[in-house]
């Protein structure tokens, strides 16, 4: 037999013998788990931008956590100390936090997508209120801001615009645009413009409305963080500039003071 077909055999066997091995344990972790963290696990992964399926973040968990547990056993085994309490509960931890780390991943990914979108909302309904006003229907205006502005604003709302293509109502794939995303700006806006439909109101007087509000937020969100940050800066300051100075200042100081004194 050729080798390079001995060595595909081998692997073969292994991906048969690992395979159903990490999907027991994945199954095993899905049953395990309560409804209600998958439930949430879930939503974070949708406003994450669904990054991989459930399945692929409980393979994630199983792998996460078992590769720390049996780091720790190898460092424990390679010191050569026994099982005790101390070494049960290392590894304990070590198993703990390989379980919480890819949620904690996870919950990251979905704050850092809703940072970008509430970053890019006022600048992209600018865009729209202007096509808008200048005489595009709300779709096309939508679609025209798809097209010229990146980011997962972007992304959701070609997603958006694809199910209304596919005979969605518009005001359905609006609400569930701000729903997969969960940020109040957007729930906002797209409420705003199903209510204004629904009533008959003006949708570029709507939409003005909506831009000027998240102008002012916009503002208002950066005068906060200018306010937080000479608190920010003063454990940096206290722990790490502060005692240089002092050295830079004083030391010379006391070698002098030091060289002063008789021996």
């Amino acid at each position: 037999v050729p080798e390079p077909e001995i060595q595909a055999g081998r692997a073969g066997a292994g991906s048969r013998l690992v395979g159903p091995l990490f999907a027991g344990l994945v199954k095993i972790a899905g049953n395990l788990l309560p409804k209600s963290l998958l439930a949430g696990v879930e939503r974070k992964l949708v406003i994450a931008g669904e990054p991989m399926t459930m399945n692929g973040f409980l393979t994630m968990v199983v792998i996460a956590t078992s590769g720390a547990t049996g780091l720790g056993l190898m460092v424990i085994v390679a010191m050569g100390s026994g099982i005790g309490l101390v070494q049960i509960g290392i590894l304990g931890g070590l198993a703990l936090i390989g379980f919480y780390m890819p949620f904690n991943i996870v919950t990251s990914r979905a704050r850092q997508r809703q940072h970008a979108i509430v970053k890019s909302l006022a600048d992209a309904f600018d865009l729209i209120t202007t096509c808008v006003e200048a005489g595009l229907g709300l779709d096309a205006a939508l679609s025209r801001v798809a097209e010229k502005v990146e980011g997962p604003f972007a992304q959701e709302l070609s997603r958006s615009l694809r199910d209304i293509a596919l005979g969605k109502a518009r005001k359905d794939a609006l609400k569930e645009l701000g729903e997969r995303t969960q940020v109040p700006d957007l729930i906002q806006f797209t409420n705003a413009v199903v209510q204004a439909e629904t009533m008959g109101s003006s949708v570029g007087t709507v939409l003005r409305v909506q831009a000027d509000q998240l102008r002012v937020k916009r503002r208002q969100r950066a005068e906060e963080q200018a306010y937080k940050a000479p608190v920010k800066m003063l454990f940096p300051l206290v722990l790490f500039v502060f005692p240089t100075l002092f050295i830079v200042i004083l030391g010379p100081a006391i070698i002098t003071i030091m060289q002063g004194f008789p021996k």
